[in-house]
């Protein structure tokens, strides 16, 4: 037996997904951001499906995601949001740097001249995200500076929205209209055309006035809003008129994580289950052994709380989660036998478990949900 659950990642619904957020966006540019192994579904296959979809960018976090996607074949314009080493390759592989201060600048500028060559560039800027960018006074002034480096050529301008997703849209306001302005300087000193993108999927779903050249989404692309959810089969995105045109706007979820009963028990009542005690049944009780824990990224905090689905029904997650192992309870299950399919996410007859409701179990957001499962499991594709 292999070691963790199967991620099943259905590149039909993130190509539905992408041909959605298109429409919304009436085809923009969209910068696909593939970061953390495309948010743990597999940032090799991902990228392929997307960039056959017509994708304008992609964008990775590290240099080293960079050049996986090179390694794999994929020729598309590459944005690294956060490396500041590796310079070389940036220049190897043809990536374009994500800059978000001077020295950075000035080493690429230097390699470059070093080089011969001409590096485009995206600069940061930190509109009120508190993370990485230019900032302060002298935003302007820094940003001439870097535009007047030897080998560099300043292409794109971004920054991140730190509260998109609120139904109180005043400091994402402040935000873009920090940005805008910036750019109109910008524009105005050097006489150069600039492309500017700060929506990401919140602001997609929510926010037309943040488009400008275009958009950056992330987990929309996987089938999740960051917006809040009700738990259905598809994720329907009231529409609000900006950005929606009054349309239900359906995201599908593109992963499922799937294992199998490993060993059944029966035990009376009264059985502790797990480490610590913290479950003891109540009535004799048949309980499911699945091979799968907190080392494969099912959190130690669903212990008790979560369910998963076995023979079409809810069951619970009964006793501690183990690094290996946990328990549930399948005695509701008739017939229920040993490798028995066992649903942890997605969906099993009439009933669905998705990231939301997991994520809310675990105190989180279904961005780390996806994430941690899916760069955990064996991924097969459909």
């Amino acid at each position: 037996m292999n070691r963790g659950a199967i991620a099943q990642i259905s590149l039909h619904a993130i190509a539905h997904n992408l041909r959605t957020l298109k429409k919304i966006v009436q085809d923009l540019p969209i910068i696909a951001v593939v970061k953390a192994d495309a948010y743990g579904h597999g940032a090799v296959e991902v990228s392929k499906k997307i960039t056959s979809e017509g994708t304008s960018f992609l964008a990775v976090a590290f240099v080293s995601e960079a050049v996986q996607l090179r390694n794999a074949g994929i020729q598309s314009p590459i944005l690294v949001l956060f490396d500041r080493e590796n310079l070389d390759e940036y220049f190897d592989f043809h990536l374009i740097p994500v800059i978000s201060d001077i020295k950075t600048a000035e080493s690429f500028s230097q390699m470059a001249r070093k080089r011969s060559a001409e590096v485009p560039v995206h600069i940061k800027i930190d509109t009120g995200m508190g993370r990485l960018g230019l900032r302060g006074k002298n935003v302007i002034h820094d940003l001439i500076t870097i535009s007047e480096l030897g080998g560099i050529r300043v292409d794109g301008l971004l920054s991140h929205f730190s509260e998109a997703d609120l139904a109180d849209r005043s400091y994402a306001n402040r935000q873009l209209k920090k940005f805008i302005h910036i750019k109109k300087v910008l524009i105005e000193k050097t006489k150069r055309p600039v492309f500017t993108h700060i929506a990401n999927s919140s602001a997609i779903l929510t926010f037309r006035e943040s488009y400008l050249d275009g958009v950056r989404p992330g987990i929309a692309l996987y089938g999740y809003s960051p917006l809040k959810e009700k738990k259905k089969k598809l994720q329907k995105i009231p529409g609000t008129g900006q950005g929606t045109n009054n349309k239900n706007i359906e995201l599908i979820p593109a992963m499922s994580i799937k294992t199998r009963i490993l060993a059944l028990r029966s035990v009376p009542a009264g059985t502790p289950i797990s480490y610590g005690r913290t479950f003891i049944t109540g009535k004799k009780s048949k309980i499911g052994i699945i091979p799968l824990g907190y080392a494969d990224g099912y959190s130690r905090l669903f212990s008790n709380k979560a369910e998963v689905l076995v023979g079409g029904k809810r069951v619970p997650v009964v006793g501690r989660v183990c690094m290996d192992l946990m328990m549930v309870d399948v005695t509701a299950v008739s017939n229920c036998r040993e490798n028995d399919e066992v649903i942890i996410m997605g969906q099993q007859g009439k009933e669905m478990i998705t990231a939301y409701e997991l994520a809310k179990k675990a105190h989180t957001i279904p961005y780390e949900i996806v994430t941690t499962l899916g760069i955990r499991s064996q991924r097969v594709y459909v």
